[in-house]
């Protein structure tokens, strides 16, 4: 089981890296509604994203920051993910 996992993890690392790059720059369907609707204005920042369009601080080629940006996010979810199931996972061997 364990080695299927880190294969998707690989897999999923490698897509990540390879197709990040080509992300668009435009805005997403819910930003670009509120800017025909003209209430984007009102949004307010409840969560700051911890990696904003694919950028990193200190690299300018966005073909890297992308690729690193989008490992980056793959590795956070897994890991996420991972704990939550190792979690409940204790939880449930304990009862």
């Amino acid at each position: 089981m364990k080695k299927l996992l880190l294969l998707g993890l690989f897999i999923a690392i490698v897509i990540a890296v390879f197709v990040s790059p080509f992300a668009s720059s435009n805005p997403d369907g819910l930003e670009k509604v509120a800017e025909n609707k003209n209430f984007l204005h009102n949004a307010k920042n409840i969560f700051t994203a911890p990696i904003p369009d694919y950028s990193l601080p200190g690299i300018n080629n966005k073909t890297i920051a992308g690729s690193l940006a989008g490992a980056t996010g793959v590795v956070l979810v897994f890991a996420l993910a991972y704990g939550i199931g190792f979690c409940l996972k204790n939880k449930k061997s304990k009862q």
